[in-house]
């Protein structure tokens, strides 16, 4: 259906691909990074030139516009999202992407890094992409199609949607957003300004894939308090929070509630970070699960073996921070059935099989929807995000776009 877009999609991804828009966890400033307005400014130009309405970027970094209603009849208005920002975990500055055309099932060699192949046996998601076209990064960086490549099927279906009027649809909104992969995306995004009955980050990995329930989130940091004094004269006075800190850790679950040890439906207690010295050592936890109360064991699973370490420490004390990250989207789009409904006849009207799957993580629409814009997310081809291994397919990308062209039509009707 996009087929003669291919070059326009492909041109777009590869400029975007090569603007650092990492972000900063450990940034107090919003965005994290002003490098991610680098890119926002040059969607907000492109929107323009389209011929896009109410195009806006605004000092927090949402960029917005709106492709207005061809219809006589009232619609719902849709939204359609993507964040701009790539994982901290890796570099996203002097992206190189390199195009392997016409894969054939071969190990891909990323030239500039020693010994670094996304082999074909490791990656089966590979094996359907015979005859593609693959993009890469070269080795020594990610290649931030997490998540430019939903922007590139964004910009691509409002470029087709705008060529071809005889394609009826509503208002369409659509955002470009910020911080996303330090878990700030929407902190600012404003709702009712957006002004969508639902919307759709374009965010998730393989074709035909739409993603309906996420993890519940929470986080929390344990900090334990021990005594500190002059090593030469601690004999039965010294209490050292790193072997406080360590004794915790080592009494966490070993064959179980861990991410390496869980998997489907499963969820885990994760320690992320530990930082201190021998008064007081902190660990930072992040804790999953699908269903809500079962965080509430979790938490206090972790408060349990906090007591217990202390406990074996006479003089030693803990102190806890707890907070709510996301909750999982399923608990409001199954109040709105026409949000998911609509999006698996768009993916099916594009000829792909429906895969719906429990995404181990979350995205933007987790807490979109939960402050009551339902907002499931559909597939962008991205693939082993957040490493140097990433890699796309181009046609995967026309195909998210295509999906977006149909469910805007869907909606118009």
């Amino acid at each position: 259906m996009l087929t003669a877009y291919y070059d326009a999609l492909l041109e777009r991804f590869l400029r975007y691909v090569q603007i650092d828009t990492q972000s900063d966890p450990e940034s107090t400033t919003y965005p994290t990074t002003s490098k991610q307005f680098d890119l926002l400014r040059v969607l907000k130009s492109e929107c323009e030139a389209l011929g896009l309405s109410n195009v806006e970027l605004d000092k927090y970094g949402y960029m917005t516009a709106t492709l207005p209603s061809n219809t006589n009849h009232a619609t719902k208005t849709v939204g359609f999202m993507a964040h701009v920002d790539t994982s901290p975990e890796i570099s996203g500055a002097g992206v190189k992407p390199i195009i392997h055309k016409n894969y054939q099932g071969q190990d891909i060699v990323l030239p500039d890094r020693e010994n670094t192949v996304i082999r074909f046996k490791d990656t089966p998601e590979l094996a359907e992409q015979i005859g593609n076209d693959i993009v890469t990064a070269s080795g020594t960086t990610l290649l931030g199609a997490d998540n430019k490549s939903g922007v590139a099927a964004i910009m691509t279906a409002m470029h087709y949607l705008l060529d071809h009027p005889e394609i009826k649809h509503g208002d369409i909104r659509i955002a470009f957003t910020p911080d996303e992969e330090v878990g700030g995306g929407t902190t600012y995004f404003d709702i009712k300004k957006f002004n969508a009955y639902c919307a759709y980050t374009i965010d998730s990995s393989t074709l035909g894939m739409l993603d309906t329930e996420t993890f519940s989130a929470d986080a929390m940091n344990i900090t334990f308090e021990g005594f500190n004094t002059h090593p030469g004269d601690a004999y039965h006075t010294m209490i050292n929070a790193i072997k406080l800190a360590a004794d915790f850790i080592a009494r966490l679950p070993q064959d179980t509630l861990s991410p390496e040890t869980t998997r489907g439906r499963e969820g885990f207690v994760h320690p992320t970070d530990i930082k201190g010295g021998v008064d007081a050592a902190t660990v930072q936890f992040i804790l999953r699960d699908f269903v809500e109360e079962k965080l509430v064991e979790k938490k206090d699973l972790l408060l349990k073996l906090a007591q217990e370490t202390v406990d074996a420490y006479p003089g030693a004390k803990y102190t806890y921070e707890h907070r709510v990250q996301y909750r999982n989207m399923r608990e409001v789009l199954d109040q709105f059935p026409d949000v998911v409904n609509n999006a698996a006849q768009a993916i099916r009207d594009a000829g792909l099989t429906l895969r719906e799957e429990s995404v181990r993580g979350g995205t933007d629409g987790s807490e979109l929807s939960r402050k009551g814009m339902p907002t499931p997310n559909i597939f962008a081809g991205e693939h082993n995000y957040h490493s140097r291994y990433e890699w796309v397919s181009v046609q995967d990308m026309l195909k998210s776009a295509e999906v977006i062209v149909r469910l805007a039509e869907i909606w118009g009707k």
